[in-house]
């Protein structure tokens, strides 16, 4: 008599797979640029952000998105044989040693918010691939001079409402900035390259309204002549 044996796809439940930091971070990608787009007030995104990175399982994070573009399915059926692994370049051999040595590291913060107060993000601290600045009557200063950064490219997300946002960034990195002013100013005075290939990049979008943005490379200190 021919024994039945239980399909190894059907025996495990999707719904209880574990969400990895990067599911996590795609989910949040979606939400900062629905912000950006209008489609989030601040305080759904935050309401949705503390959902996301409280989620432990892929079926908690799922639904966060489904009523926004950009969603995507979370839950794909289990593959019984591993992925065979695909080897990267290392970094070492294609990025010169300066700007590898900013790249990588575990992230801490993705968020800064300035609600008629201000906030900071300075000194040594590893920049995720998607952070969010938000000043609303305030003020965000962002200073990515000692900042080491968790992939090669990240994204800033900086939005301000009747508030402003400076961002400094280092001569050794690429700066994109798609930003948009809506009686206010986004100003990107930073947008040389720098690093040379394979270095890192940061690129700035988002919008300001009746509030300023500014991008721009460490300002020169004035030597006094004697």
């Amino acid at each position: 008599m021919m024994e039945m044996t239980e399909d190894p796809e059907t025996s495990v439940d999707a719904s209880k797979l574990r969400a990895s930091n990067a599911d996590r971070e795609a989910v949040a990608n979606v939400l900062h640029t629905s912000l950006a787009e209008g489609r989030l007030t601040v305080a759904e995104l935050q309401e949705r952000l503390d959902v996301v990175y409280a989620s432990k399982t892929l079926a908690e994070l799922e639904p966060v998105t489904r009523d926004l573009p950009g969603h995507a399915e979370l839950m794909p059926l289990l593959q019984v044989e591993p992925p065979v692994p695909v080897s990267k370049p290392s970094l070492s051999k294609s990025v010169p040693g300066a700007a590898v040595a900013k790249i990588g590291g575990t992230p801490t913060s993705s968020l800064a918010i300035g609600f008629w107060s201000g906030a900071t993000r300075s000194g040594p601290w590893v920049v995720p691939t998607q952070f969010t600045a938000l000043a609303v009557m305030g003020g965000v200063d962002i200073d990515l001079t000692q900042a080491t950064f968790a992939e090669r490219e990240v994204t800033i997300t900086a939005v301000a409402i009747m508030g402003g946002i400076d961002i400094v960034v280092p001569d050794d990195i690429t700066v994109v900035c798609n930003g948009f002013g809506f009686m206010g100013a986004f100003e990107d005075t930073a947008h040389v390259q720098g690093g040379g290939p394979g270095g890192p990049v940061v690129r700035v979008n988002g919008l300001a309204v009746m509030g300023g943005v500014e991008i721009h490379r460490p300002k020169k200190s004035k030597q006094i002549e004697s």
